[in-house]
């Protein structure tokens, strides 16, 4: 009986596979090295009163491991503390805190469908924040393919 499985399909599959397979060893050997920086996503989905405890525990887990990579992504109400003009509870600008944390190693990433569901141009996101095409999509990149521990505050 023919294989059925196209040449290009078994290219795609085997590069997958090999792919996954060096990400699971990467994150197997950080993870045993105790000199290898800890890589933590910490995924904003629910506004404003997550994003303020998403930063108070960055600000803590900095204090405590200042080495850590730290990635903050947020979709959907999670995008709305990295816009121009967003305010904690309060009444301080979230760019002064998301700058400092910037300023420290800090990546924070905006979602893009989220921006363009709600009709939100990207000249609104906070010059400390990049976008990417999908928060969700980022978020699990992240933890699956280069090994980040996942939070969600």
């Amino acid at each position: 009986m023919p294989d059925p499985m196209s040449p290009r399909r078994k290219v795609l599959l085997a590069s997958a596979a090999g792919a996954a397979t060096l990400a699971t060893a990467g994150a197997a050997r950080a993870a045993t090295d105790p000199k290898a920086p800890v890589h933590v996503v910490y995924h904003i989905t629910q506004g404003n009163a997550q994003a303020s405890r998403a930063l108070a525990n960055v600000r803590n887990h900095l204090a405590a491991d200042p080495g850590a990579k730290i990635v903050v992504v947020g979709n959907g109400a999670g995008i709305d503390f990295l816009l121009n003009g967003a305010k904690d509870a309060n009444g301080a600008d979230y760019s002064g805190n998301v700058g400092d944390l910037a300023g420290r190693g800090v990546s924070f990433r905006a979602c893009e469908n989220t921006l363009s569901n709600r009709r939100i141009s990207k000249d609104q996101v906070l010059l400390d924040a990049t976008t990417v095409a999908s928060g969700v999509v980022e978020a699990a990149t992240l933890q699956y393919r280069e090994g980040y521990a996942y939070i969600s505050p």
